[in-house]
């Protein structure tokens, strides 16, 4: 450890607040919280990496002061003295060179070995004297300067919110439109390539794996592979730099400005940003794991420890710590991440990981928790969307589903497992299907939450894509070097009669089918639906279901392979739910007597009670009423609609429906047919090899079907579904709703 003044730097007090590192025209303000500390220095490090260590002063567990002449730019880090006692859950070590917690951006890489460890080798109860300054990644100074322009969030309604989650560097790595210097960054998120394939696909909002500056852990390096997804956390406001190109061109730093113009440029387009964030655990890791910043500083105040032995960590995550969401300090530093990410960021919401171990006091799920209390109460981040995993790890308590307070939406796993078990011929699911379709009123209802609670998906970056989700039964995990023991095997997936690519056309064609029916399920439930980038491509991880550590050609988008077929249906699908504000409701749909929901067989006649309850259900109508009980504009006009009919066949066969009298003459047409994957005005009625098709239709090589009224009859392909559309009278001042989504 240097201790030489080679800066020629003079520290004064400086203030406590604001916390991290604060330039301004006359130097930079330094403060960081530790209630254990004994004492901490401030390392500055010059151009050739010799350190200068400064002592900061201590007020009300905050240490601090200002040094005059340092500019962005600047590495720094923390050392701090204490005490090393790990029966006591403290590891204050000062021969580790820590990361500031509230770092705005963090320059280099950890290298994994003994000097990292704050133990020393082989005996966890001593303290190491190895420096770990040569091996860890130093806290940079940033200015705050950047020009938003006319920057505006698109604040689009969670009734009309469609979200794309997708990674960085996957979406653009392996792009033919991105320069490749911009390929896997920030800056090639926000190229026209991108953003053009995003606004013509129709979805609102971009929610982005983890972007705060992660560590590959030695583990994965030991193995020829690195933390792709980037869960582990090692800075709160940080922009991972690997995916800067600003950092590729050797300019440390420069990704907090990089990551402001994709922003910029995402919202131009009318794309809002959500960021995926784990608030849950660090980089850290166990009591073995390596001391980098939070453990250093004060370990009981960042991670829950074990109230009979506090050298071990708590751990609701499955990563080896749990963040402290009990403790001031740990919840002053997520909501100033929160808060920073907002204002200076401009991102427009965040998914939060495994956030029910963030809601968890004295170790117990509550809802009424201090972070879910500081959430509601805060001017800045109760405004924005908060999307949550309802379920963490390990615990009695951990699946949460419904249960998260108002301001909340929630990733409706229930929703995902009916969804797929649905299209597999999975017997008895039908009612529950019906459920799930109109926005989970069993679950959110009771606690006088809306349809947009509900966060539907099918797939996501944990698991199957939908390619795979038709074509494996089995996840296929060798390449993670766990013996394809990692990743779950709940997969309730089909592979259509073969394990993996099939060169059987009719495997292949059954595929595609079934792969229409779950994204047109998705697309026109009521609540708000979240696609797996990639999956109107037909993206393939070739069987793996837990991808975490490939960064390859396993997770990289194969933009040469796009299924432009699955892409143009796709389209479809998103432009036919903007059509359509019935599909978008603020409200639960309701059965009888409002009728504005009614659900049919396929006689025509009304499901009875022993039809739901029959196990072997596998068919169903639903009639969605476009005008009754509407609701209303941003001028208290009622959003009318026109009346739809949802047909779901979960048959291995076609299935013919009689289209039912409800109330009044309709002319039905068809707009979307997951069966034939046809869309829109000119789709064709599907139907199979030597299946005739109903009257006043034509069979799929005819020309295009008229309208159908009550009474007759229309062929619903195996395992598909159609949208049939009647159009409504329409009035000056009292017509469907035909604004751009987010007007």
């Amino acid at each position: 450890m240097a201790t030489e003044n080679s800066l020629k730097i003079e520290l004064w007090p400086g203030r406590p607040f604001p916390l991290g590192a604060t330039p301004d025209a006359d130097g930079t303000g330094f403060a960081v919280s530790s209630d254990v500390a004994d004492g901490v220095s401030l390392c500055l490090f010059d151009a050739a990496g010799v350190e200068v260590q400064l002592p900061l002063q201590e007020e009300d567990g905050i240490w601090h002061g200002f040094a005059p002449g340092v500019r962005p730019g600047q590495r720094y880090g923390y050392r701090v003295f204490g005490p090393y006692e790990p029966g006591r859950g403290l590891r204050c070590n000062p021969h580790k060179l820590l990361l500031d917690p509230y770092a705005l951006a963090i320059d280099g890489d950890v290298t994994w070995g003994d000097a990292v460890a704050g133990y020393a080798p082989g005996n966890p109860e001593a303290m190491s004297e190895l420096d770990s300054s040569p091996y860890v990644p130093r806290s940079l100074v940033v200015s705050s300067d950047f020009d938003w322009g006319a920057d505006s969030a698109p604040a689009v309604p969670y009734s009309d919110t469609i979200i794309y989650e997708t990674h960085v560097k996957g979406f653009t790595q392996r792009h033919p439109a991105v320069p490749p210097e911009l390929r896997g960054t920030y800056a090639g998120l926000a190229t026209p390539a991108a953003i053009d394939h995003l606004t013509s696909l129709g979805v609102t909002a971009v929610e982005l794996q983890p972007v705060h500056h992660h560590a590959d852990d030695a583990f994965l390096q030991s193995k020829g592979l690195d933390n792709y997804w980037g869960y582990s956390t090692l800075g709160f406001l940080a922009p991972h730099a690997t995916y800067s190109a600003e950092v590729r061109a050797g300019r440390p730093g420069g990704q907090v400005a990089e990551f402001k113009a994709m922003v910029k440029g995402l919202h131009a387009a009318g794309l809002e940003v959500v960021l995926d964030v784990v608030f849950n655990h660090t980089a850290e890791g166990n009591h073995l794991g390596p001391t980098l910043s939070f453990r250093g500083f004060d370990n009981p105040a960042y991670y829950r420890l074990m109230p009979d032995d506090p050298r071990y960590y708590r751990d609701t995550t499955g990563t080896g710590n749990s963040l402290n969401a009990d403790n001031p300090i740990c919840l002053r530093l997520i909501m100033d991440s929160l808060r920073y990410w907002i204002t200076q960021m401009h991102v427009d919401g965040f998914r939060f990981d495994l956030a029910v171990a963030l809601a968890r006091r004295h170790g117990q799920f509550d809802r009424v928790s201090a972070f879910f209390d500081l959430v509601s109460q805060d001017p800045v981040v109760s405004k924005v969307k908060l999307i949550a995993e309802p379920w963490d790890v390990g615990q009695s308590d951990s699946y949460n589903l419904g249960r998260f307070p108002a301001l909340w939406s929630e990733w409706n796993g229930r929703y995902r497992d009916t969804v797929r078990d649905f299209w597999r011929s999975h017997d008895g699911t039908l009612p529950d299907l019906a459920t799930r379709l109109t926005g989970s009123a069993d679950l959110y209802g009771p606690s006088r939450r809306r349809p947009n609670a509900s966060v539907n998906f099918v797939t996501c970056h944990d698991g199957f894509t939908l390619r795979d989700l038709v074509s494996y039964d089995h996840k296929h995990n060798e390449a993670n070097g766990e013996l394809n023991n990692d990743g779950t095997d709940d997969n309730r997936s089909w592979n259509c009669g073969a394990e993996g690519p099939s060169d059987d056309p009719q495997i292949r064609e059954l595929r595609a089918c079934q792969a229409r029916a779950l994204l047109g399920t998705l697309l026109l439930s009521l609540g708000v639906p979240m696609m797996l980038g990639g999956d109107e491509i037909g993206r393939t991880q070739s069987g793996n279901n837990n991808a975490y550590c490939q960064d390859n050609d396993v997770s990289w988008y194969d933009w040469d392979a796009a299924d432009r077929e699955m892409l143009a249906f796709v389209r479809e699908l998103i432009a036919a739910r903007r059509r359509h504000p019935v599909l978008r409701r603020h409200r639960f749909a309701r059965g009888a007597p409002e009728h504005d929901i009614r659900w049919f067989g396929p006689a025509g006649s009304a499901m009875t009670d022993s039809d739901w309850q029959s196990n072997e259900a596998r068919s169903v109508a639903a009639y969605f009423d476009g005008a009754r009980d509407p609701d209303l504009d941003e001028r208290g006009r009622p959003i009318l609609d026109d009346d739809l009919l949802l047909v779901l066949n979960g048959w291995w066969e076609p299935l013919t429906f009689t289209l039912p009298d409800v109330d009044g003459p309709r002319a039905w047409e068809r707009e979307i047919n997951t069966f034939s994957g046809e869309a829109g005005d000119s789709a064709r009625r599907a139907a199979p090899d030597g299946v005739a098709a109903p009257d006043g239709g034509a069979a799929p090589d005819g020309p295009p079907i008229g309208p159908l009224a009550a009474g007759e009859s229309i062929t619903v392909g195996p395992r598909s579904l159609v949208l049939l559309r009647a159009a409504r009278s329409q009035t000056a001042g009292n017509a469907a709703d035909e604004r751009p989504v987010g007007s």
